[in-house]
């Protein structure tokens, strides 16, 4: 009988468990194995040829493609950008509105409602703020500032498209910060100020070694975000990546492989490649923030 009523249990797990397991397969699992598949074949969705294996030419023709070498770089350098100016941003943001101040619950509000915001709005926003005319040009043409036509000048598209990302992001790593500065026993600010500790004594000795696996965390999350970014590039830049192919990313330039020049190979082949440089990094990034996570 008890092995019955266990079977049962089993059995009903299962049931549960089964439209998580068949969507995982149908939508992750098998699409990842057919694309790893396609990485190492001629592929197109046109015509009637049917696959042909091609070994690692695919993986050739990406490394040695100098629009998406050059995406790589830009996509880098966007990253090395948004990741710590965020991160910095929302931790500041984070122990502000920690402390007992007034209308805690309004700033905490408004600092997240950009990240529920849909990128798309946002960009087409902000395209219209970084016009020759838009509203920044015009403030800063009052303090003697050329304007500049920031979306359409290379050596300003990608800083442009960054204070977008960091004004869209900020408040998920803020929460995901208050969230760790509540774990945080106020014993330790109390101890600290009895020896005479200040503000930002105690950010440096207390708030910043106990958040390190929150910080971990969002640099992790930050870096994987980043790397994979691809709705404001596109929109601002277009799948020719702006001026100069400046607002390039990698993503975009695997999206323009596949529907655009519908190379289906070379576009997953290229795919397996970032998935591998985020791989890499996220390991990098485990060895410098030290195995022990956990406080």
């Amino acid at each position: 009988m008890r092995n019955k009523t266990k079977a049962q249990a089993y059995f009903t797990a299962f049931v549960m468990l089964l439209p998580y397991i068949i969507s995982f397969f149908m939508f992750f699992a098998y699409p990842l194995a057919k694309a790893f598949i396609i990485s190492f074949q001629e592929f197109s969705f046109l015509g009637d040829t049917p696959p042909k294996f091609v070994g690692l030419l695919n993986y050739k023709e990406a490394l040695t493609n100098k629009m998406f070498l050059d995406s790589i770089v830009n996509t880098f350098y966007y990253s090395i950008l948004v990741v710590p100016t965020q991160l910095i941003i929302a931790l500041i943001l984070a122990v502000i509105v920690n402390d007992k101040v007034k209308f805690k619950d309004f700033f905490r509000t408004t600092y997240y409602l950009p990240t529920v915001t849909s990128p798309v709005a946002v960009s087409i926003i902000f395209l219209f703020l970084y016009k020759t005319d838009g509203l920044i040009n015009q403030i800063l043409s009052h303090i003697g500032i050329t304007p500049r036509n920031w979306f359409n000048e290379p050596s300003f598209v990608m800083p442009a498209i960054v204070s977008v990302a960091v004004w869209g992001s900020v408040g998920f790593y803020m929460v995901t910060f208050l969230s760790g500065l509540s774990t945080i026993p106020d014993q330790l600010y109390e101890a600290a100020e009895v020896e005479g500790a200040g503000e930002f004594t105690k950010l440096i000795k207390i708030t910043i070694p106990l958040l390190k696996p929150m910080i971990f965390f969002n640099t992790v999350v930050s870096f994987i975000s980043t790397l994979q970014m691809f709705d404001l590039s596109y929109i601002i830049g277009g799948s020719d990546g702006g001026p100069m192919g400046k607002a390039m990313t990698m993503v975009v330039m695997i999206y323009r492989t596949a529907f655009k020049e519908f190379n289906m190979g070379v576009a997953s082949a290229m795919a397996f490649i970032v998935f591998g440089i985020i791989f890499i990094l996220t390991l990098i990034q485990r060895k410098f923030f030290g195995e022990e996570m956990s406080y």
